[in-house]
Order: C-alpha cells, then structure tokens, then sequence
C-alpha cells in the first residue's frame, strides 16, 4: 500500500503538475496586470473593512480562516523537508510560487464570492460551487467536492496532528496516543460551534502564533547578522544549479520548492475561496485582494522565517535525489526530516528554548489548520447534500475527521506527508483546470472593482452588469449591506 501512495503522489507532482502551477500563476499575473504588486494598499486596506452579519463573517476573519489553513506545518516541517530534499535552492522557487500564485489566490477567491450561495443562513462557496455555475455542469462541482472531503477528512490532517505529536514527543516526552486524545477532545468543542466558532477562535490565535513566530526568527537573524548575504547568496546560487554543491539536484530544488510552496501558501489548490465566500463584503474583488495577500504573509513572513533560522544556523542535512544517502550533513547527526530542523536550529541560538517554543508553535499552526481542514470538508458535505438533510453526514464526517487526526498523531511522518501530497494533489489538479476554463469573471470584477475605485465610490457589485450568470447573489446588485450585524 505504502508503494502504491507514493507512486500515485509522484504522479500527481509530476514536472507537468509544476509547469501548471507555474504557467497558471504567471498567466494571471499579466491577466491581472500584477495586481498582486500594483494593489498592495488595498489589500491591506480591505482586511479591516469588511464587517460580519448574520450570515456571513467579516473580511478579517475570512482571511484568518484562509490563514489558519495556510499557516500550518508547511511553514516549519515543510520548508525543512524542502530544504531537506530540494537543498537551499528549493527556497528561491517556494518565494517565486508564493509571488505568482498571489494572482491564483486573488482569482479563485474571487470566484468564490462571485457564485456563492446562502444556505441555512449562512454563506458557502468555493470551488465546487464555482465550477458547478460556471461551466453548468454539477457533476463537475461534484469531483471537486469529493476530492475535497477525502483530503481535508482523511488524508491531510494526518499531516498536521503527525508534526504536533512530533514536536510534543521531542520536547515534553509526550506519548503520541496522548497527544491524540488531547487533539480529539479539543477539536471537538470547537468543530461542534460550526463556522462562527472556528472564525473566532482563529481571528484571536492566528495573529498570536505568527507575530510570535516571526519574533523569535528575527531574533536568531540579528544574532547572525553578518551570515545575511551568504545565506541569500546560497539560496539564489543553490536555486539556478550554480553552486557547486548543490547543483546535481537543481531538479529536486525546484520540484520541492514548489510542492512545498504549493502546500504551504495552498494558492490554486481551491481551500482559500472556502474561507473568502463565507466573507460579508459589497464587491467579489475586495475579498479577492485580502486573499491574495494571506499568500505574502504565509511565505514570504513565515515559511522565510524557518528557512533562515535553519540556514542561518547550518541545522539541515541535504539528501540525494533518492532520498537514500546524505549530500550534506550540518547537523553533525541524522535526525527525522522536518520539524527537528527547525528545533535544532532555534537551541543551537537559544538553548533550552528550541524546542519546546517549537513544538508550541507548531501546535498553534498545525492546531488552526486542523480547524480550517474540518470547515473546508464541511462546506463540500453541505455542496453534496443541499438539497437534503444533511445532519447525519455531518456527525459521519465529524466522527471521520477526528479518527483521521487521531491516527495521524502514531503514524510515522513520511506516510503521513506522502498522503497529504496525495490528498493536495488532488485538489490542485481539478481546481486549476477549473480556474482556467472560469477565471473571465474575476478579471471583469478587478476592472470593475478599480473603476468604481477610481471614480471615488466604495465598490459594489452587480453579476447581471457584469453579464455573469448563476451568480444569483449578485443579481441586480448588492442588497446586503444594511442586513443586521452581529
């Protein structure tokens, strides 16, 4: 079974998979005429606007929903693996798939709250809803929903609980099984509250975890202040197959760059426009541009911040392409691929503190992203079964879900990465081939959206204007924006 997975992920991140991902993102980077550079004042701007209503929550919290999914253990565990793997190089190649899939993550976010739909009160959206109205065929919504609840439910939060039970293991001696349990309990409470409850709980943790997290590493940089340029001059040289050492593995480098970069900002792969469709705003474009910026937080704040705490302090090994023998060994040992890396190199500055503040660290980020896997499979049941009752799915699901943490936390970290990769793969693949045949609309509402900008109103939107069909929501204009707030 073990051999089957891997093979099924190798395919999926096959090198077409990387030039998808690539290509995509550059071709809405002109489509959008670098939006993700030109419009950094609003995106900033638009995070404190939006307020929330009965249906719907505020732009803030939609964009710490998407956050506490991107920010998870792609950030600490991933750009060790990537590191690890892909060498120094694979760094350069997660900044530019961050840069370029700004774009993807302002398009696909956008789709998201142009064809979203109210049920039972509340906003849903995403890609399966997108690519059901947009090409009128449900039963392709239908592919996307499933892929969706197998690898946010059962193949990806492995991943998450694995990388805690590790940190907790190495820093506390904390058994596994325990971990677990705790996980479980304390999911529980939370997932029961539906979607009001997860945003709240991630709109106070999500800044906490990153701020702190970003603190720390500036910390480690300004105690090596004089290793700065080397370090940049090794990720850039490593990245382009110049450096001597590191360039037999040019492919790896940017294989895992952008595997890596891919899982941790998640732009394309279809989770962010789950959390920007449950947004109250008056234009599609608005929640675009805040979801845009979520990926410049997670990658280039974030990821970064491992990847110089690591490098700055030479605490990685570098493997063959086959994974089998060691290019380079910095750490002087051989340890397990991924959060050790990033424990390591924080002792090595502050010893004693690594890795437990770690550990801690990672359970905020890999806690918050378990939540956001749950909302994002339960949106995709809710998709399924609209038009029927759905409470019985749901517990299923639920039950499902905490099983899948659970089992995740006593598997070892190469299964459970490898079923993640599968899971993401997935979702990438028919998402993207989705934003192709759909993205038009999302453009239209950025030329909208900036025109209304420049003639001094505050944007709003109109899918009939627009020429947009089964986007019901929208028709004939916003109506929304005097609803009650809560």
């Amino acid at each position: 079974m073990d051999g089957f997975i891997e093979t099924l992920s190798g395919w999926l991140w096959s090198t077409p998979m990387i030039v998808f991902c690539i290509g995509i993102g550059v071709f809405f980077s002109f489509m959008t005429k670098f939006a993700q550079i030109r419009l950094i004042k609003d995106m900033v701007q638009q995070m404190f606007k939006g307020k929330s209503s009965k249906s719907g929550i505020s732009s803030f919290q939609a964009l710490s929903i998407a956050l506490s999914g991107r920010v998870g253990t792609g950030n600490i565990a991933g750009v060790a693996t990537a590191i690890a793997y892909g060498g120094p190089g694979s760094v350069f190649w997660m900044w530019l798939i961050a840069f370029f899939g700004a774009a993807t993550a302002y398009v696909e976010s956008t789709l998201g709250q142009i064809y979203k739909e109210k049920v039972d009160g509340l906003y849903c959206g995403g890609p399966a809803y997108y690519i059901e109205k947009g090409l009128n065929r449900r039963w392709a919504g239908m592919v996307f929903a499933v892929a969706a609840i197998v690898a946010m439910s059962v193949l990806m939060p492995g991943v998450q609980s694995n990388a805690i039970s590790s940190g907790f293991k190495k820093a506390f001696s904390v058994d596994p099984t325990v971990t677990g349990i705790i996980l479980v309990v304390l999911l529980g409470v939370i997932i029961l509250g539906g979607v009001k409850r997860i945003a709240n709980v991630a709109q106070l943790v999500v800044p906490f975890m990153a701020i702190g997290y970003i603190l720390i590493s500036l910390i480690i940089i300004i105690m090596n202040i004089e290793a700065v340029p080397g370090v940049f001059k090794l990720i850039f040289s490593s990245a382009f197959g110049a450096n001597q050492l590191f360039g037999g593995i040019l492919g790896s480098a940017i294989s895992w760059g952008v595997k890596r970069g891919i899982y941790s900002n998640e732009a394309g792969q279809g989770t962010g426009p789950h959390a920007a469709s449950a947004a109250e705003v008056s234009h599609p474009a608005k929640q675009g541009l805040v979801q845009s910026f979520s990926i410049y937080i997670d990658t280039l704040l974030v990821c970064s911040a491992t990847a110089f705490m690591i490098l700055f302090t030479n605490s990685y090994n570098v493997y063959e392409p086959d994974q089998k023998s060691l290019l380079v060994n910095n750490i002087g040992e051989t340890v397990e691929v991924g959060t050790a890396y990033t424990q390591i190199a924080v002792d090595s500055q502050l010893p004693g503190f690594g890795s437990p503040f770690v550990a801690v660290a990672l359970f905020f980020f890999a806690f918050t992203t378990i939540m956001a896997y749950y909302y994002i499979a339960e949106v995709n049941i809710i998709y399924l079964f609209k038009k029927k009752s759905k409470n019985i799915p749901i517990l299923v699901l639920k039950l499902i879900f905490l099983a899948a943490v659970f089992y995740g936390t006593v598997r070892t970290s190469d299964i459970a990465w490898t079923l993640g990769d599968v899971g993401l793969g997935l979702m990438v693949w028919v998402n993207l081939i989705g934003l192709v045949l759909l993205y038009k609309p999302a453009i239209r509402a950025l030329k909208d959206y900036e025109n209304q900008k420049k003639q001094g109103v505050d944007p709003t939107y109109d899918s009939t204007k627009q020429g947009v069909k089964n986007a019901e929501f929208w028709a004939d204009g916003y109506k929304h924006e005097n609803e009650e707030r809560s």
